[in-house]
């Protein structure tokens, strides 16, 4: 299967939507049978991301239901299937077992068995696919079929970890990186199911604190226009301490402030580069970027660039123009 593949019925007449989202996506790609609710038009898109170990399903559909079936089941398939409810709700059953989980909630069940998933109304929602092997779950059969509620710490980070994938940031990237996003992603999925002592272990060193600074990275980058990014207020909206926020950006190699003054200096440029540029001063885009003080902004400006803010809205240039874009001392 390609890295990515998507699915929406839109590419269909009437007449061929549902048979080709039972026959190309249902039975060939995601192994389901499936069958839409009778009297309402049927729409349907998804968006398949095959990383090392680990598949990431984005999938929104108007009602439906979903069955792996014991023919189906003889694919031999032990893959588990970590469902994130992001709009609407589902029941979904499974030996003997029956769960009910909505927007923000998960569940994981495994696809060597029958199921049955039933969402009587429109869903969006990310289904991650993990071979039974790669999930360090102490008992993973104690662990299928349970509402797994979104106040779980662990549950929020991967929610906000998944929102920061879904934006198109594995579009283009390296193998080694998606295979690392594709890690943290296992990593969280144990420590929200309930990992193995030693895998718990593992994940807090690795994917936690990836996923983490992933997120705090996202927050400043859509919130770069506000003053006050300190390390209190981050640490509020994310449940952890102040001190371990900083020791994640030190970890990485930099510092809060660091990270912080590059977003708002790449804002700044971006906005300054625009060949059709807003009617707005300097001083203004200084501040929209989030400075206080213009002096700062035109020193830290000039030392990120080596050349002035109203060199660039000038249009002078270095001779050479990606040394523009990169920090000082990169190749």
């Amino acid at each position: 299967m390609a890295d990515i593949l998507t699915f929406s019925t839109d590419a269909f007449v009437d007449s061929d939507k549902i048979p080709a989202w039972r026959e190309v996506f249902g039975r060939s790609v995601v192994k389901m049978d499936m069958e839409p609710a009778r009297g309402e038009p049927f729409r349907s898109k998804a968006r398949i991301d095959c990383l090392p170990c680990l598949t990431i399903a984005s999938i929104a559909s108007t009602a439906n239901r979903v069955v792996r079936t014991p023919q189906l089941v003889a694919d031999g398939s032990d893959d588990l299937v970590f469902a994130l409810m992001t709009k609407g709700e589902a029941m979904i059953s499974q030996r003997r077992r029956e769960v009910v989980f909505r927007a923000g909630e998960a569940v994981l069940w495994s696809n060597a068995s029958p199921g049955v998933c039933d969402y009587a109304r429109p869903i969006d929602f990310v289904a991650l696919v993990v071979p039974r092997a790669q999930v360090a779950v102490a008992d993973i059969d104690r662990s299928l079929m349970r509402r797994l509620p979104d106040d779980l710490g662990a549950m929020k980070l991967l929610s906000r970890y998944l929102s920061i994938l879904g934006d198109g940031q594995l579009d283009g990237m390296t193998p080694a990186l998606r295979a690392l996003c594709a890690t943290h992603l296992r990593d969280l999925v144990a420590v929200v199911v309930g990992a193995t002592r030693e895998a718990a272990d593992v994940a807090k060193v690795r994917g936690v604190p990836a996923a983490r600074l992933a997120a705090l990275k996202a927050d400043i980058v859509a919130n770069i226009t506000q003053r006050n990014l300190s390390a209190d207020i981050l640490a509020a909206r994310h449940d952890i301490s102040p001190v371990y926020v900083r020791k994640l950006f030190e970890r990485d190699g930099t510092s809060l402030g660091q990270y912080v003054l590059e977003q708002r200096l790449d804002r700044a440029f971006r906005l300054l580069a625009n060949p059709n540029p807003l009617d707005r001063s300097i001083g203004a885009v200084a501040f929209e970027c989030g400075f206080g003080d213009l002096s700062y902004f035109n020193r830290s400006f000039r030392q990120r660039y080596g050349a002035t803010p109203s060199d660039i809205r000038a249009g002078r240039r270095c001779d050479d123009t990606d040394a523009l874009s990169r920090s000082p001392g990169e190749p």
